[in-house]
């Protein structure tokens, strides 16, 4: 009898175990762990789901190629459209059909079949110098005018960011208009493409160029960091395109991983992510622009006005992905 009842109790601890096991995910995640924890400890506090982070630069693609069907993730988050692409490329991920996410994410900023969907946005804006320039109404367009030579600066053309605009061009205006864009541009660099987005900003400052490229978001990270306030209390933000399609946007991103071993409880928390109070989060700590419509940004970043968005499907600068870095090869834009 004694021997049954320790069987009784090792039976309910295997089957407490197992669903303690049931209760938490692993997330691949390109997004760093100051901005994910508190939304996620949001989550695993509203629904008791645990949620194990795994952090990376890169390489996640990899990774789950290599773990096949053993892999332990269930979500990937990106920080950019371009990781979102590879992933569904490689075919590493697997389609979700949620009400849910498709009430809270405008169909141009989600995957036509469910592979991917964004849950941020942020702009690829156009700084200028106060001193020298002040505010403009510029266009992206623009940028290959004769009159800027000598006067911008930007980070590498195979960033994942230019790479991104460069293939919105090419929507836009075909490729051997972007081509020739693309020359006008490189013709009028202050130097040779190198360093971030705010190191952009910073060679403003230091009068090495009267323009930068740059996403929006960067501005409110420059004005929290007391070293690089005067960086960014140095040039103005602009919004490009204003008067016809509206500006560049790129976004971060999620996407349900193909062999995902807790694919509802992930699936859960996608649909958190895209909801009311992450998506505050995410606005109010890394100063980018909620997918959600009725999320407002946070205070310092509609300060900056409203603007018009490209409404181009973001699945679209898939297509022209590849003839973009083509073009930027053909030009020796980097170089």
């Amino acid at each position: 009898m004694r021997f049954m009842k320790r069987l009784a109790v090792l039976g309910f601890a295997c089957v407490t175990s197992m669903a303690n096991a049931a209760d938490s995910i692993t997330v691949y995640s390109y997004r760093q762990a100051f901005l994910i924890d508190p939304i996620l400890a949001d989550f695993t506090k509203e629904t008791g789901i645990k949620v194990n982070l795994v952090f990376a630069k890169q390489g996640i693609a990899e990774r789950i190629a290599r773990e096949g069907r053993l892999s332990p993730a269930d979500l990937v988050l990106t920080s950019d459209f371009s990781r979102l692409m590879e992933l569904a490329d490689k075919g590493l991920v697997a389609s979700v059909d949620s009400e849910t996410l498709q009430q809270n994410i405008p169909a141009n900023l989600r995957s036509p079949d469910g592979d991917w969907f964004a849950l941020t946005k942020r702009v690829r804006n156009i700084y200028s110098s106060k001193e020298r320039l002040g505010p403009l109404d510029i266009d992206y367009e623009d940028l290959a005018d004769p009159k800027f030579k000598g006067k911008i600066c930007t980070r590498s053309g195979k960033h994942p960011y230019n790479i991104s605009l460069v293939a919105s061009m090419i929507a836009h205006h075909g490729e051997a208009d972007t081509k020739t864009w693309l020359e006008g541009v490189k013709a009028n660099l202050a130097r040779k493409p190198q360093g971030n987005d705010r190191a952009q900003v910073k060679a403003v400052k230091e009068g090495l160029c009267d323009i930068a490229i740059g996403n929006s978001y960067y501005l409110g990270k420059m004005l929290q960091d007391p070293k690089q306030v005067p960086w960014a209390e140095a040039v103005n933000i602009n919004f490009p395109n204003q008067k016809n399609r509206g500006a560049h946007i790129n976004v971060s991103g999620m996407a349900l991983a193909k062999y995902a071993p807790e694919r509802q409880n992930a699936i859960k928390l996608m649909e958190y992510l895209s909801g009311q109070q992450a998506q505050q989060t995410y606005a109010e700590l890394n100063m980018e622009y909620p997918v959600k419509l009725d999320v407002k940004p946070s205070t310092l970043v509609a300060s900056w006005g409203d603007y018009k968005a490209d409404e181009l499907p973001i699945h679209k600068l898939a297509e022209f992905h590849g003839a973009a870095v083509k073009l930027l090869d053909q030009v020796k834009f980097d170089l």
